[in-house]
């Protein structure tokens, strides 16, 4: 309970469970109330990641979550972990194609983690990020105005609700057919700086939004250096020298979003380059100032990988479906909701299921899908039901903290990002 009397906890359910916009809004301006006076703030990590671009500091990789479900029990997890390795550094994330399969807009994601960080007493900064604000290549291409203005509209929307961090994903419009380089990079880092100009001049009085450009798609080729080089020549021509630029770009190292599931359900193994991983950071920090680069789907990657991240100067790393999938497996989600989740998913999304796939693989990959759907009952689980899955992911977050080196990473934070 605050000072008032209001239980967080009560937020929570109101935040979550309530569909009008007015009252969510009302919500979110209590909640962000209640994290200010209790010296808890919505921040850009901007100016931490170009004194990292700068040499000042490095040896750990931050993470950047994604929590699809069961987000205010997860985020308190992360809170509690920070705190007892006096961590700073770490990124609450969703993705534009998350929004809309969990039903979490960027008011009610943003609102969710600050409740968390208020009741794990948190102090400080509490960075949200806007991930893979993608580009749709077929929309563009058939109507670029009206794909640009959905982008528009989300990155409005992600600010107001204290989105001060934004991965542009404008990768999806490289053109390989093109001849040289930096024109099948064009439309990409074309549109990376027109986004980012966008949210320069949206952005509130006093931030600096921290922007993120990509340039391979995940899935595909591997990122040369070449291709970064082409890509920010263009981009700072695009861009002009008069406004602050990306600082960190994602590249395409190996892996895939979500893994690669085999026929029985299970994830293959995947081998990351880590050597071009390292490459590609230093390219980025010693000639752009950059703090590196971010490695996307990288959260079913064997254990043994994680502590390489650090070890090659890798910036940020993007950590997902691991987190549902644990939520998923638990010994302690309850069978039958999982049974008819699985189900609805057969019932409305049977036409993703490829030819050559078996029922395992359809469902490992499209249960995202549902958590949306039943978003209220999993919410409405049992407390002590989320508490004991949150406690199996607390374990994976602490081992994750240990192999990022994210310990005592709160002064540098503090001495960077200011309020």
């Amino acid at each position: 309970m605050n000072e008032e009397g209001t239980d967080v906890d009560d937020l929570v359910s109101e935040l979550v469970l309530n569909d009008d916009i007015k009252v969510k809004s009302e919500i979110f301006d209590k909640i962000l109330r209640l994290a200010e006076e209790s010296g808890i703030f919505l921040a850009s990590i901007h100016h931490f990641y170009r004194a990292r671009g700068r040499g000042e500091f490095g040896g750990f990789t931050v993470p950047a979550i994604n929590l699809r479900t069961l987000t205010y029990d997860l985020a308190r997890v992360i809170f509690r972990v920070a705190k007892r390795n006096q961590a700073g550094a770490f990124i609450f994330e969703i993705a534009r194609s998350e929004i809309g399969y969990t039903a979490q807009r960027p008011i009610e994601y943003s609102g969710v983690c600050l409740a968390a960080a208020i009741k794990e007493e948190w102090k400080g900064a509490v960075f949200i990020q806007g991930d893979h604000f993608q580009v749709n290549a077929k929309k563009y291409l058939r109507n670029p105005q009206e794909e640009i203005e959905f982008l528009n509209n989300l990155i409005r929307e992600a600010l107001a609700a204290g989105f001060y961090n934004i991965d542009i994903d404008s990768s999806t419009l490289v053109d390989l057919s093109k001849q040289g380089i930096k024109e099948q990079q064009r439309l990409n880092f074309s549109v990376c700086a027109a986004f980012t100009k966008f949210i320069r001049s949206h952005q509130p009085e006093g931030v600096e939004v921290s922007v993120g450009g990509e340039i391979g798609e995940i899935g595909r080729k591997n990122t040369t250096t070449e291709e970064l080089e082409a890509f920010m020549a263009g981009y700072q021509e695009e861009l002009g020298s008069s406004l602050e630029g990306i600082s960190k770009i994602s590249v395409q190292t190996g892996t895939s979003h979500g893994g690669v599931v085999l026929p029985d359900g299970s994830i293959a193994r995947v081998k990351l380059d880590f050597d071009t991983l390292r490459t590609l950071s230093r390219l980025a920090r010693e000639k752009f100032a950059l703090a590196g680069a971010v490695q996307h789907g990288a959260s079913t990657l064997p254990e043994a990988a994680f502590h390489k991240f650090p070890e090659v100067e890798t910036a940020e790393v993007h950590l997902a479906t691991q987190f549902q999938n644990m939520v998923y497996e638990s010994q302690y989600f309850p069978e039958e909701l999982r049974k008819r989740m699985y189900a609805w998913l057969k019932e409305n999304h049977r036409t993703e299921q490829k030819e050559d796939e078996t029922e395992e693989q359809f469902i490992y990959k499209t249960r995202k899908r549902a958590l949306g759907q039943f978003k209220n009952e999993i919410m409405g689980l049992k407390p002590e039901i989320r508490a004991a899955i949150a406690a199996e992911v607390e374990d994976k977050i602490a081992f994750l903290f240990t192999q990022l080196n994210l310990a005592n990473t709160l002064p540098l934070i503090n001495r960077y990002v200011n309020r």
